[in-house]
């Protein structure tokens, strides 16, 4: 079910009157937000980009949609190693006293992860809006193509 929601989304994304280049920037910027490390500010984040692009809300908040509950941990994980590997950081995961665990712990805990996660989110989302908008183009221009031989 979730498969053709996101297909029919994507299917009247195409059939949006914008050129293929504004849409697919569009995309390509959802993707990057999608990445960036401000975890529950994703949706102001894509009207914010929308507006400043100038290009379709729907688009942009679509190509955010990669990262969802079921992709978030693996994602953010990948993320979090190639920043760990870019900044040359030596942290290691540490053994979590769980049933003691207070709020601030959490603080101190994250401490030195989140200068590796910031920049592995910011690397990863950049690559990834690059790759999305060439292959969001592409299948724009091949379904407004088959739309016109039908």
């Amino acid at each position: 079910m979730a498969y053709t929601y996101f297909r029919d989304r994507i299917r009247s994304i195409f059939k949006l009157n914008d050129p293929t280049p504004k849409l697919a920037l569009a995309f390509a910027l959802g993707v990057f937000v999608a990445f960036t490390p401000t975890i529950g500010l994703h949706t102001l984040s894509c009207i914010a980009f929308a507006w400043l692009f100038r290009v379709k809300v729907i688009a942009v908040l679509t190509g955010s949609f990669i990262m969802n509950p079921w992709t978030l941990v693996p994602l953010y994980s990948f993320c979090l190693w190639i920043g760990i590997k870019l900044t040359g950081s030596t942290v290691v995961l540490p053994q979590i006293a769980w049933s003691e665990l207070e709020i601030m712990d959490v603080f101190v805990i994250l401490k030195p992860y989140l200068w590796p996660f910031v920049a592995g989110t910011l690397f990863i989302g950049v690559i990834a809006a690059f790759i999305s908008y060439f292959l969001f183009a592409f299948a724009i221009t091949r379904f407004r193509k088959a739309e016109r031989e039908s």
